[in-house]
């Protein structure tokens, strides 16, 4: 691997997708995305809902309460009315219309990288509109959430295009986050834990939640969020990694280079056993989490395809 191998492209005035991205680039997803198979009819699953079987289908809302009759599930009881009559009370739920999908991005500074393809955050805003649109087309409430090391981005779920579009807007603005000095008087420092238990709040219990990153943050306690939101909703983790973080280059001295910023790093047997062995443990952890029920992962590199990752993930759930 040559030098001009890992220098990444500077940038462009006209959002050329390669270091970030335009409303116009995420719009043009619109066909791509609605062809993604997020829900399928249900075939021999108890679960409820329209979605694949290994998902745990949409979420429940409460409709009303009667008396307690026998065979009734001891954990659905109301308390409350139960407490003020003095009579044994079920809660009744009914399905809801459509399945919250909610999106979270996360454009930390490690995501502004890549030496093939386009950047991470690329990536991750590509893959989000994707899925966006999806939503929409299939009448689901799509929301989000898209953070830095000091900006920060929350949409409730809505359904419709208008929402999809300020989502879109949102994407692109956000992708240009690492170029440009914040001004934002509400700025505040967000990490992948803090992040993740906002998101806790933002997601009602049987939604669908894709999380894209390259969790460079992941710890024990990043785990356990994970672990707390998959009691209640579906999640897929949407891993974002670029070749070098993979593997480093044969032996010798590398410059990288960024806007007017240049770095050098050494490679050697030793630095890339160690750099292959970090790489490798994140990726075991990750997989670890993913034996988690109702945890999913995808693993994409930045110079893959996106819609093509997405469509052969989805129809691989669906079979």
């Amino acid at each position: 691997m040559s030098q001009s191998d890992i220098t990444t492209p500077p940038p462009s005035d006209d959002g050329d997708g390669l270091i970030y991205v335009s409303q116009s680039q995420l719009i043009a997803l619109r066909a791509a995305g609605e062809r993604l198979q997020l829900k399928q009819q249900r075939i021999g699953s108890v679960q409820s809902g329209n979605y694949s079987s290994r998902f745990k289908g949409r979420g429940m809302e409460f409709d009303e309460s009667r008396q307690y009759q026998p065979g009734d599930d001891v954990r659905s009881l109301d308390w409350r009315v139960t407490a003020r009559t003095g009579v044994a009370h079920t809660k009744l739920f009914r399905e809801e219309r459509e399945r919250p999908v909610i999106g979270w991005v996360d454009l930390r500074p490690s995501m502004f990288f890549a030496t093939r393809g386009v950047f991470k955050s690329v990536v991750a805003a590509k893959a989000a509109a994707l899925i966006s649109w999806s939503a929409t087309k299939h009448g689901d409430r799509f929301g989000g959430m898209i953070f830095s090391d000091t900006e920060h981005y929350e949409c409730r779920p809505h359904h419709g295009k208008d929402a999809t579009l300020h989502w879109i807007k949102q994407l692109s603005e956000a992708s240009r986050w690492s170029h440009e000095q914040s001004t934002s008087s509400t700025a505040e420092a967000t990490d992948t834990l803090s992040a993740l238990m906002r998101l806790r709040r933002v997601a009602k219990p049987g939604s669908l939640l894709f999380l894209f990153s390259d969790f460079r943050q992941l710890n024990t306690a990043v785990s356990l969020q994970i672990g707390k939101l998959a009691r209640h909703n579906d999640i897929v983790l949407f891993h974002i990694f670029d070749s070098l973080e993979q593997n480093l280059p044969s032996s010798g001295d590398y410059a990288i280079a960024w806007q007017q910023r240049f770095s050098r790093f050494s490679s050697n047997d030793k630095t890339r056993l160690q750099h292959q062995l970090q790489f490798k443990r994140l990726v075991e952890q990750l997989e670890r989490i993913a034996r988690i029920p109702g945890v999913h992962l995808i693993h994409c590199a930045t110079n893959d395809d996106i819609t093509q990752k997405l469509v052969d993930t989805f129809h691989a759930k669906r079979s």
